[in-house]
């Protein structure tokens, strides 16, 4: 840092001194982390618990910027919940397959409340303090229901909220504003400008260069947050093309307001450095092949200056990870747009309904009602709550069929076609996956277990995130052995934004029917230890319904429907504690295997069976619920849409060639 800068930076560290160390910092501290980064760790991973700061320290290890002072800027939204947001996400999908991408798909449904401030990380559990103060406070007199009208224009259109429960809200926003301001005591206001060494990127904010910027920065003695005391709006569309305005409009007016919607005031944070920056999410792992190049992991956001573009080459990027706070180029085409709020960090929540009493309000963060509020609203609203508690106990099963799988493309001589002489293996085509697992045996066991193709990898990412958008609750996850199977488990929990909450339970009684599977043994498959080097999350203490060694070759039909059998009842009867979704990845086979002994149906006969599997498709999805009140289970439409696609015939420039 430069020398300003330091002496700023001794200022705020001083401040930290002889104060007293809340619990999630101890541990952190007892490992030898500085209070500063550590403090900076817990303000980045919303101050849940001490493992995810860890793991954020561990992540910015080689982060030019670990030791700057750099504050998160904080905001506050009013976020719908249920039924309409529900409805909301479903205009937010047609709105963009009818009328392309607009601005208000980058942010969640939300009504703003306050706009985004800063506050130093010390002080971070001061604004989870004030919103209880002014949550408390407004409890009592927060409306019943909020009434929504459209408005329309030729570049906006929204709900906006007014009357009373406008007052009623925007005294909500003030409240917290006063107490957020007065608790934060005094906050360092500041943006850092700094050099990263070896790429010469200067950030700038106001046209200020590092060297000047250092003469702006101030001890300021309140911590500023300013409550949103113009018109309350619920943005549906924003900065669209004129001429589908009418459209949008068409599609707004279907969204039912009479739904019960539970109103849920959340604090979220963000970086403030790469407020104006493009967001990429990277679809694929990419190794670095030199040393200004970023490694890339599924799921990694990296952010993006489209001004400091001028030193890439053709199909390349320059850009700044999430994960690892480290700067350099990578592969375009490796990933997708993602939203502006896909890197937001929840803090905490406060929830303005009964309902969610329910669940004792996980966040700890909403008191109790006040007595009159609490006992006017019980007597009316215990049906529904009866219903609520109904829908929250059911159990389901979601059968997944898992993604494109290489052979299925480049034939059973695939193998042979991305191998070296000395059995290294390599990338022939761009529907080739970039890399395979380490197997204690060599390439060669891939030939009968094949992973995932790239098409493959993309398709699991698209249900999985199709998933995230329905609002299904997955409690847990169970697989096949073969390697694909795993492959799109583990896709789709991290699209859900669970791969480190959920281990993935292998269970071999859901391997496809071997009778299909070549060769006189059963296929040689990854070990647990061998898939957990390869980084996916096993549940290693899982004791399957039918073991590995007892997988036989050539099975005969009525021996694999009795294991499918034995093994989702047994899935199903051991999961008391869950009342999730239960998903289960496997194969085209088990769609109808693994849900008919739950139906009480018999199997079918063999050749209807063969012909039905042949039609699934890559991702197709089963889903059954549990009808506790009929004793019996029922098949229900899956929760997204079938994934369709078309063939791609393979090229070869060469052919394009004149005179050839």
């Amino acid at each position: 840092m430069a020398a300003g800068e330091t002496q700023l930076y001794a200022k705020v560290s001083n401040k930290l001194k002889g104060r007293s160390t809340p619990l999630l910092l101890e541990p952190l501290l007892a490992m030898g982390f500085p209070v500063h980064t550590s403090l900076k760790a817990l303000a980045a991973t919303g101050r849940k618990t001490a493992e995810e700061a860890l793991a954020w320290l561990h992540g910015h290890c080689n982060d030019p910027s670990l030791d700057d002072p750099i504050p998160q800027e904080y905001a506050l939204f009013l976020c719908p919940t249920g039924p309409l947001l529900e409805k909301l996400q479903e205009f937010w999908r047609e709105s963009k397959r009818q009328c392309a991408k607009n601005r208000a798909h980058e942010v969640f449904p939300h009504v703003t409340l306050c706009d985004f401030f800063t506050c130093e990380d010390q002080k971070v559990e001061c604004l989870y303090e004030a919103l209880k103060r002014a949550g408390d406070r407004l409890l009592g007199s927060f409306p019943m229901a909020v009434p929504l009208a459209l408005h329309s224009s030729i570049s906006y259109l929204g709900f906006f909220i007014n009357g009373s429960p406008a007052d009623v809200i925007r005294e909500f926003a003030m409240t917290f504003a006063t107490e957020a301001s007065l608790l934060a005591g005094t906050a360092v206001h500041f943006w850092i400008f700094s050099q990263v060494p070896g790429h010469g990127l200067n950030l700038r904010l106001k046209n200020l260069t590092t060297a000047s910027f250092v003469s702006h920065c101030s001890l300021q003695k309140y911590c500023t947050v300013k409550p949103c005391t113009k018109q309350l709006h619920l943005t549906l569309a924003h900065k669209f093309y004129p001429h589908h305005q009418r459209t949008l409009e068409q599609l707004a007016r279907a969204i039912p307001l009479g739904h019960g919607c539970q109103w849920t005031a959340a604090l979220y944070s963000r970086d403030m450095r790469f407020v104006h920056y493009q967001t990429l999410r990277a679809l694929f792992q990419y190794q670095p092949q030199n040393a200004d190049e970023l490694t890339l992991s599924p799921g990694d956001y990296i952010f993006v200056d489209p001004t400091q573009q001028d030193e890439a080459s053709e199909g390349w990027v320059i850009g700044i990870s999430q994960r690892t706070g480290c700067r350099g180029f990578l592969p375009e085409n490796y990933t997708d747009r993602a939203s502006e709020s896909d890197t937001w960090v929840k803090h905490r929540t406060y929830t303005f309904s009964l309902a969610a009493d329910l669940n004792s309000r996980k966040d700890g963060e909403a008191s109790s009602r006040r007595s009159g509020e609490f006992l006017s609203q019980t007597a009316r609203s215990l049906s529904s709550i009866q219903a609520l508690q109904a829908t929250v106990t059911r159990k389901s099963v979601l059968v997944v069929r898992h993604g494109e799988r290489v052979d299925q493309i480049f034939g059973k001589s695939w193998l042979q076609q991305c191998s070296t002489p000395d059995g290294k293996y390599y990338r022939p085509d761009l529907n080739f996956p970039c890399s395979l697992p380490r197997r204690s045996r060599g390439i060669k066991d891939f030939e009968n277990d094949p992973p995932l193709s790239s098409c493959g990898i993309f398709q699991s990412r698209i249900a999985g995130d199709a998933l995230l958008d329905s609002g299904i609750r997955i409690s847990s996850v169970f697989a096949s052995p073969a390697l694909r199977c795993v492959q799109t488990a583990k896709l789709i929990l991290e699209e859900l934004k669970l791969e480190k909450k959920i281990k993935i339970r292998v269970e071999p009684g859901l391997f496809e029917w071997t009778k299909w599977e070549s060769g006189k043994t059963t296929p040689t498959l990854m070990s647990l230890d061998e898939l957990r080097e390869a980084n996916f999350n096993i549940d290693t203490d899982y004791r399957p319904a039918f073991p590995l060694s007892a997988l036989m070759p050539a099975e005969s039909y009525q021996e694999y429907v009795d294991r499918c059998t034995a093994s989702v009842l047994q899935i199903v009867n051991t999961q008391l504690q869950d009342t999730g979704v239960i998903l289960i990845v496997s194969h085209g086979s088990a769609l109808d295997s693994c849900t008919r002994p739950l139906l009480g149906l018999p199997p079918r006969e063999c050749g209807d069976f063969a012909q039905l599997v042949r039609k699934i498709p890559s991702l197709g999805m089963c889903f059954c619920e549990e009808n506790k009140e009929e004793g019996k289970w029922e098949l229900v439409n899956p929760p997204v849409k079938t994934l369709t696609h078309g063939a791609n015939a393979a090229f070869n420039w060469r052919n394009w060639i004149s005179g050839n």
